[in-house]
């Protein structure tokens, strides 16, 4: 079974989407099967993957509103091994549409089921808001991923965030646990950048990556041309930040892959392989590194003792 990670902060231009993408694109580049879901209206993340929202005939709103199945959702990407549900406008009137529905908060975590046995990773691009899409979201995720901008502002809706996220645990997802902090349009010329840096690992302790997103001008301009910055300009700062992500949770999420190859070698006919390589892949090339930054940036070590030392939701 597939580990479902939801990309949340009710905050707008911190870098959901943008991490969503490239995040994805980075488990896809390692070889694990991943899904990208995008349940955020303005359709941002499917645009971004190369994909038309206006032309898709199947998008996260059939798939909510019960019209199909996920399955029939899905759209293959240029990428290899990594999958898309797109989104569509329709999105805007789903909360409206899901409002007299049963169970409203777990229609998403329902819809998954049966996709979360194809994939490692379903990797989800949350709207800004903490609506019901959101819900949705927190409530179908295995753990939720926070990027925060390295500006003051970015830090005052944590505490909010946080807040649903613990009421989530409380009363529809206990086993919700918090990915970690990714701070994102890091500018190291910047003292404000370390200040908030600082003040985000004094909080949040361990649960902060190593890995930083610094400002990268390729990362900004591959949503223009549909691709992952993986893709658009491989050797660039942005895709070795995002490649060091996605090493650095591969490493924190060992039980899970060892779980979804377990179910997929009871899935899969004798004689097939979904998966080609992917040992060698990860013991040979690095996909798995006990040293998840390599060739990334990392944030400056905190005090070993801290408020936030062991931090739980």
């Amino acid at each position: 079974m597939g580990k479902v990670i939801a990309v949340a902060n009710q905050k707008g231009g911190v870098g959901k989407t943008t991490t969503a993408i490239n995040l994805a694109a980075s488990f896809a580049a390692t070889e694990h099967p991943t899904l990208l879901l995008d349940i955020d209206p303005q359709a941002n993340c499917t645009s971004g993957v190369g994909l038309n929202p206006r032309s898709v005939t199947a998008s996260t709103y059939e798939v909510l509103i019960g019209d199909v199945p996920v399955e029939d959702a899905v759209r293959s990407t240029e990428m290899p091994f990594l999958d898309m549900v797109p989104s569509h406008i329709n999105l805007v009137g789903a909360e409206i549409e899901m409002v007299d529905v049963l169970e409203r908060e777990r229609i998403l975590k329902q819809a998954l089921r049966s996709a979360r046995r194809k994939y490692d990773f379903v990797v989800i691009d949350c709207p800004p808001s903490l609506g019901l899409l959101t819900l949705n979201s927190l409530t179908a995720a295995n753990s939720v991923l926070i990027p925060v901008q390295a500006e003051y502002f970015a830090l005052e809706g944590l505490g909010q965030l946080l807040n649903t996220i613990k009421i989530v645990r409380q009363h529809l997802n206990p086993e919700l646990e918090l990915e970690g902090v990714l701070m994102t349009m890091f500018d190291t010329r910047l003292r404000l950048s370390n200040q908030v840096a600082d003040e985000v690992r004094r909080y949040f302790g361990d649960k902060v990556f190593k890995t930083i997103v610094q400002r990268n001008v390729r990362v900004a301009e591959s949503p223009s041309f549909g691709k992952p910055v993986l893709l658009y300009d491989a050797t660039s700062k942005g895709a070795r930040n995002y490649i060091a992500l996605a090493r650095e949770i591969l490493n924190n999420n060992q039980r899970f892959l060892s779980e979804a190859e377990e179910t997929q070698e009871e899935s899969t006919p004798s004689g097939t392989n979904r998966r080609p390589n992917t040992a060698a892949t990860e013991a040979g090339d690095g996909a798995v590194s006990s040293s998840p930054n390599t060739n990334g940036d990392t944030l400056p070590e905190s005090s070993p003792s801290t408020p936030a030392s062991g931090f739980s939701l």
